[in-house]
């Protein structure tokens, strides 16, 4: 099947093949395997390098599975139940930056931890394997079920597994389940001044 994502610039196809289905098979993930997804996301770039990131992770059939899976909501479970792994990302509010003896506020750790989930993504991609990252969860339940404490951050919990039949969803998001579009470069990237038109 061609890709229906096309560029409008030249990029590696990777960037386009990448997307974040919800179909998954109930292939397992090897634990090897999953760490070289997180070896992809532990080289993603930090502010001086500080890397705040943290990755919490459980393959289906674990103990440290249905913790984080309860932790879902309702319409996550639906899906991610057909998952290999779950992985929390998680990162620093604070660090000890260059020349500094006490940690102060860090405000990138949430950027330097979305360069860290995209790195594993498109391991995932490279790999053979899909990462689809989701907002819907019970942060305070969560944090809980994975002892995180206060002093980090919940950004996403990401569902890794095999690219799957959309025909094992329920009819209400099988539609849904092709790789989405992007807008216009030219509605995102602006020369000099926000909104400006070249």
């Amino acid at each position: 099947m061609s890709n229906p994502r096309q560029p409008a610039h030249p990029i590696d196809p990777l960037f386009t093949e990448r997307w974040s289905p919800r179909a998954f098979t109930e292939e397992a993930i090897a634990e090897p395997a999953l760490m070289s997804l997180l070896e992809a996301a532990r080289w993603a770039p930090s502010a001086y390098n500080v890397q705040p990131w943290r990755f919490i992770y459980a393959r289906r059939d674990t103990a440290a599975w249905q913790p984080i899976f309860d932790s879902l909501v309702e319409f996550n479970q639906m899906w991610t139940k057909r998952a290999a792994a779950l992985v929390v990302i998680a990162s620093a509010r604070e660090a000890v930056f260059p020349g500094k003896t006490e940690p102060v506020a860090n405000a990138s750790h949430a950027f330097d931890a979305g360069a860290a989930w995209a790195s594993l993504a498109f391991q995932a991609q490279l790999s053979g394997w899909s990462a689809h990252a989701m907002a819907g969860f019970d942060a305070g339940k969560l944090r809980t079920a994975i002892g995180l404490p206060e002093m980090y951050a919940i950004d996403t919990v990401v569902a890794v597994g095999r690219k799957g039949d959309p025909a094992v969803l329920p009819e209400g998001i099988r539609a849904r389940e092709v790789p989405s579009d992007r807008r216009p470069l030219a509605e995102s990237a602006f020369e000099g001044k926000f909104g400006a038109q070249a």
